[in-house]
């Protein structure tokens, strides 16, 4: 597949604030892109504005509010003059037991992962139409095999898979393409975060490998960046990845029978667990949504866009 050059084009990336997304826009502002940044954390975003080799600018909005998304959209544009690539980054993560799991962070990680990556689509398809742009969502390990205690996860990340492959066939005939980027166990705050909780570290260093690993950041990135070059409908953040499409159709038999196992050697360390969004952009989120809730009973719901130039 050719490379299309990424000289002057305009790529806008959710939860650029870290992690991936951070290291990706600086990655792409590297070969000469010019970077829109959006997440929750505006002292994080504008430090990596900061960073970034060329022109970008961050905004502050939350993926799951349609109107502040439509309004960035707009903006991006009027301060670049087009829209190439968008990359549906963002995203949050909780686990443990679906019994005994938060109700509230159970789904917001649907609403952050599933439905902000549609409202992020829905905000900046008007512009890569006429772009024939490029939208890369990230999905994960998660969306092609099921993981006892990630209940919320692997149904976000399985339902931004479908959803994406669903859109390609939808705008590919009017010049769009889209791709679905997959990353295993990858260091980030997230996967930090997870690690921090003794079962959930556990029981991933119990998965078979190479399942089991932690992943560096740097060459993950490098191949979203190379899928990107080359518009590529799939992404494989490791190299193994690719292998798991032809054999995903068993994984949940074996995850079934495997993960009674493990939840059986776990046993009363179970009861009772419950943990909220992970890592740093996990208490992000939760910070961004306790103040919008303060702010909603003192002014009344305001708009979530703000730009930093």
């Amino acid at each position: 597949m050719s490379r299309v050059s990424l000289q002057g084009r305009v790529a806008v990336v959710t939860g650029a604030a870290r992690g991936v997304g951070e290291l990706l826009a600086r990655k792409l502002s590297a070969r000469g892109v010019k970077v829109a940044l959006v997440g929750l954390e505006p002292d994080e975003l504008k430090q990596v504005a900061a960073r970034l080799h060329g022109e970008g600018e961050y905004w502050h909005a939350d993926v799951t509010d349609p109107e502040a998304m439509a309004r960035v959209a707009v903006e991006v544009k009027e301060r670049f003059g087009r829209i190439d690539i968008v990359v549906a980054n963002a995203g949050v993560a909780t686990g443990g037991p679906f019994v005994d799991s938060d109700p509230e962070s159970w789904r917001r990680v649907i609403e952050v992962n599933l439905i902000g990556s549609a409202v992020t689509a829905r905000a900046f398809l008007p512009a890569l139409l006429e772009t024939r742009g490029y939208l890369l969502q990230i999905a994960s390990l998660a969306a092609l095999t099921p993981a006892p205690m990630m209940s919320a996860y692997c149904a976000s990340k399985s339902g931004v898979e479908a959803y994406a492959h669903s859109l390609r066939g939808e705008v590919g005939h009017r010049g769009v393409k889209v791709g679905v980027g997959y990353l295993s166990w990858t260091d980030t705050d997230m996967v930090r975060g997870a690690d921090q909780d003794d079962v959930m570290r556990e029981l991933r260093q119990r998965l078979p490998w190479p399942t089991n690993k932690t992943y560096p950041l740097g060459p993950a990135v490098e191949r979203l960046v190379d899928g990107i070059e080359r518009r590529s409908a799939h992404v494989y953040g490791q190299w193994w990845l690719r292998g798991m499409q032809s054999v995903r159709g068993y994984l949940p038999a074996i995850i079934g029978t495997g993960g009674q196992r493990e939840m059986r050697r776990f046993g009363d360390r179970l009861d009772g667990r419950r943990i909220g969004l992970v890592g740093a952009g996990g208490a992000a989120d939760e910070q961004g949504r306790a103040q919008g809730r303060k702010d909603a009973g003192v002014q009344g719901r305001k708009g979530a866009a703000t730009v930093r130039k």
